[in-house]
């Protein structure tokens, strides 16, 4: 058995030491809003945060979870407040979505690291994740958006 901290939540799962984090998620604790895109951490979509870093579940073996603290979109918030979310929705980010939640899970940690980040930070902190729909520009303006939503306030 595998003991894991998800979204502030204790799970034990019977699963090899070897396979995804990604796939205890969405298939042994049904938290589907993580996305497969490539499996090769190329694409972002799995992204994830282990103990507060941003990593690709894909390739994350469920035994470097173990006994950590995973956050999943899911846990990002219950309620849809977290300035991040606000921002993707009032910039109209999403157009297909599958990307997103990678988006928002790699932004989190910028704005956890930089809060006020320039446009060049987030072009880096952003780059690994791909968006098929290309939603770029407005995802650089929601993360200034956030940015700004914390500084008045919002929870980070």
């Amino acid at each position: 058995m595998i003991k894991l901290q998800v979204n502030s939540k204790s799970y034990s799962v019977e699963a090899s030491p070897q396979m995804p984090l990604l796939w205890v998620l969405r298939d042994m604790l049904g938290l589907t809003g993580t996305k497969f895109g490539c499996g090769m951490a190329q694409c972002g979509a799995c992204t994830v945060h282990l103990n507060g870093e941003a990593v690709r579940s894909c390739v994350t073996p469920v035994a470097r979870a173990a006994n950590q603290q995973v956050t999943t979109i899911e846990g990002l918030s219950t309620d849809l407040s977290h300035p991040l979310q606000r921002a993707w929705l009032e910039e109209d980010v999403l157009q297909c979505g599958y990307c997103q939640s990678g988006q928002l899970m790699s932004a989190a940690v910028l704005l956890r690291e930089k809060p006020d980040p320039t446009d060049e930070d987030i072009d880096l902190a952003m780059s690994g994740n791909i968006c098929r729909c290309g939603t770029y520009p407005r995802v650089r303006k929601a993360i200034h958006r956030a940015a700004q939503l914390q500084k008045e306030g919002g929870k980070p």
